[in-house]
């Protein structure tokens, strides 16, 4: 063998109760578990390496349902902040924005349109147009594996353009097209962002076609839907009747209930899901474990105001009558972009800026709409921000349900990136599982490695059964948890020695090694 666990104790992603076992692995693969008080005469494995594990878990590789590396993992060879968490793959594509399928165009629109989550990238060679050749990018060796969503707003941009309309019969076609094609390449679903333009522009009927080409390929569609705030309710309930009618499968992105119409209202949002899974829906979600969000500054504006595009935009920003209706829309309507609640400008943190010389920002809260404009401006529409607008009660009662799991939402981009990014999975097992018992340590694993493989189709991942990939983490119960704070969000988590990734160590007693041993994960039939 080439490697050999040694008394470790195995959360092995089933729920089930954890047990003493050595766990040898050759070849990439789970190659032999024998449990302790085996049979007599069954002989413990033996390796080239053998790593004690007396006192330690070890559980499948966490899977991040919902991250925004799409950029990080070409720019950052090491990319620490998720291998050293337990990560060993994550989903990209998310939101309804990324980088395939695009022309010459869409990439240009589309790297402006979200600076804030993934930098400029102008340090990227864009040397792909397609879903699979940006896989195939991947596939040239990176930190860890990953696997991709089609976005629905970058099919739009592509198809429609910038436009607040219904598309026409032939673009339609067109967005059924790219879909298929970027299905067929192996992306695992479609995602939307329909509280960012330009996918929020799309009605139901129009997601609805697109969601039975997923559906037809064994896919998932994963909506940032239209409201986490004011009829937030009705926004996950149109979710979940536009994928029954259109018999495609539902994963909820980062499904909390925020702002302070909605405190204490997630058992509300957890009966809704009960009777569609009840009546035979299939549904999952994923949530991360702190009360704030994160995005971009230039997402909370109304949608007609972001029609035409990032120079659209800027443009009215600087004419003072157009400021002005933004402004009203946002501190007196509620703009759809804030999930229809009146902004409360004491919640929004800048986390960070594209220009450099407004890094001084970083940190502060933004105290109006003046102020705002002004960033907007002189960023070019780059800032990110954290809002303050959740509830831990809620938090916690949805990590519960019986169809959770674990998502990051971790945009590494800015000086003070939300500390989930480099947090999330440490920060379950270590404060919601040893220090509040909001979850089992069994329950919790399940969450975060057996459910969302089963989501993403995958066959031998997500479990420590023999002849599965050898994803693997190896932590201390005791210790395990998130570095990250608010005041210092790149800290690295704490005991967690160890990650394998397809039987490589990408950590090894608790450092980054040099492996590249990502690659992209693609579904087929």
């Amino acid at each position: 063998m080439d490697l050999v666990f040694r008394d470790a104790e195995v959360v092995d992603g089933t729920g089930g109760a954890s047990y003493r076992a050595d766990v040898a692995i050759d070849g990439g693969r789970i190659a032999a578990i024998v449990k302790e008080g085996a049979a007599a005469g069954c002989q413990r494995p033996t390796a080239r390496r053998v790593v004690d594990a007396e006192g330690l878990a070890l559980s499948p590789g966490f899977i991040d349902m919902h991250a925004h590396s799409d950029l990080a993992l070409l720019r950052d060879p090491d990319h620490s902040a998720k291998a050293a968490q337990g990560v060993t793959l994550e989903v990209l594509g998310q939101d309804g924005l990324s980088y395939a399928p695009v022309d010459d165009r869409t990439l240009a629109e589309v790297r402006k349109a979200i600076t804030g989550w993934n930098g400029s990238g102008d340090d990227i060679d864009f040397d792909w147009r397609t879903v699979g050749e940006y896989l195939d990018r991947l596939d040239r060796g990176i930190a860890v594996n990953a696997a991709y969503l089609v976005p629905q707003g970058t099919v739009r941009m592509y198809a429609v353009g910038w436009d607040d309309r219904p598309a026409t019969e032939s673009e339609l076609d067109h967005m059924r097209r790219l879909v298929a094609e970027g299905m067929e390449q192996g992306a695992v679903g479609m995602s939307s962002g329909l509280t960012y333009t330009p996918g929020m522009y799309a009605k139901d009927a129009e997601l609805s076609e697109l969601c039975r080409v997923v559906a037809g390929y064994g896919g998932y569609y994963c909506p940032h839907h239209r409201s986490y705030g004011a009829g937030a309710l009705e926004a996950y309930e149109e979710m979940v009747r536009l994928t029954r009618e259109a018999g495609c499968a539902l994963h909820l992105a980062h499904a909390t209930m925020n702002f302070g119409v909605n405190e204490g209202r997630a058992p509300e949002l957890l009966a809704l899901l009960d009777e569609a899974l009840d009546a035979g829906a299939d549904i999952s979600l994923d949530t991360y474990p702190y009360t704030p969000g994160c995005t971009t500054l230039v997402a909370v504006l109304p949608s007609w105001a972001s029609e035409g595009g990032p120079e659209a935009v800027l443009a009215r920003l600087r004419d003072d009558e157009t400021a002005e209706r933004i402004r009203h829309h946002l501190e007196v309507i509620g703009s759809d972009g804030c999930h229809g609640v009146p902004m409360d400008w004491d919640t929004i943190e800048i986390s960070g800026v594209a220009e450099a010389g407004l890094a001084d920002w970083v940190g502060r809260r933004v105290d109006g709409w003046a102020t705002a404009r002004r960033l907007l401006l002189e960023d070019r529409l780059g800032t990110t921000i954290l809002q303050h607008v959740g509830h831990e009660e809620n938090v916690r009662t949805i990590m519960r349900h019986r169809v959770h799991t674990g998502g990051s939402d971790g945009i590494l981009q800015g000086m003070k990136p939300h500390p989930r990014a480099y947090g999330t999975f440490p920060q379950y097992l270590g404060r919601y599982v040893r220090d509040l018992g909001v979850l089992t340590l069994e329950e919790c694993v399940a969450h975060l490695t057996s459910r969302p493989a089963a989501r993403l189709g995958l066959t031998d991942r997500g479990r420590i059964r023999e002849g599965y990939r050898a994803d693997l983490v190896l932590f201390d119960p005791q210790t395990v948890g998130a570095g990250a704070t608010y005041e210092s969000p790149r800290t690295l988590p704490t005991g967690i020695p160890h990650v394998l990734v397809d039987g490589e160590f990408v950590m090894e007693d608790g450092r980054r090694t040099s492996a590249l041993a990502g690659r992209s994960v693609r579904r087929t039939r």
